[in-house]
């Protein structure tokens, strides 16, 4: 039996060089709308592709990123348990790292041109454009890259169309 967990809303500005948010809630609005079209489209090209995994987009408003927006959504499963082989895997948090990445370089994961920093997987598997009024982040963890890639597009393509 399938099981796909939406887990809501994850809006906690991350301030960086302000102590303020941005001034214009709009374009936040509209993330908050396009988001679940976005999480919804990665989740059925994670299912066609036969992965699981945690799938992440966000927004951030401006040419600096001083805050984001973000929502996630469970795909099958959170994690990949411990084994006597591995550690296990926290996906979500393996995204969340993926979009974090993109958020200092504002480039794609693992495309940085520099070693990761702690906290930081280097991995591929997430995307980031500029949009009309910011940067828009998509990222999923839980197959290989090149599936990673191809889920992370389904959900840009998603932000894409209205922010």
């Amino acid at each position: 039996m399938k099981h796909t967990f939406l887990i809501v809303l994850l809006t906690l500005p991350v301030f960086a060089q302000s102590s303020s948010p941005p001034t214009n809630p709009q374009p936040r609005k509209v993330f908050d709308e396009v988001a679940d079209s976005a999480l919804i489209a990665m989740t059925k090209r994670a299912e066609e592709l036969k992965i699981h995994g945690a799938a992440v987009v966000a927004y951030i408003e401006g040419d600096v990123t001083k805050s984001w927006s973000s929502k996630m959504v469970v795909v099958g499963v959170m994690k990949e348990p411990p084994t006597e082989k591995n550690h296990g895997a926290n996906l979500l948090a393996i995204a969340y790292s993926k979009a974090a990445e993109m958020a200092e370089t504002l480039k794609d994961s693992g495309s940085a041109g520099r070693p990761p920093m702690t906290g930081e997987t280097g991995w591929q598997g997430g995307l980031i454009r500029k949009g009309k009024t910011g940067y828009l982040i998509a990222a999923f963890s839980g197959g290989p890259s090149e599936s990673d890639l191809k889920v992370s597009q389904a959900g840009l393509e998603a932000l894409a169309e209205r922010l």
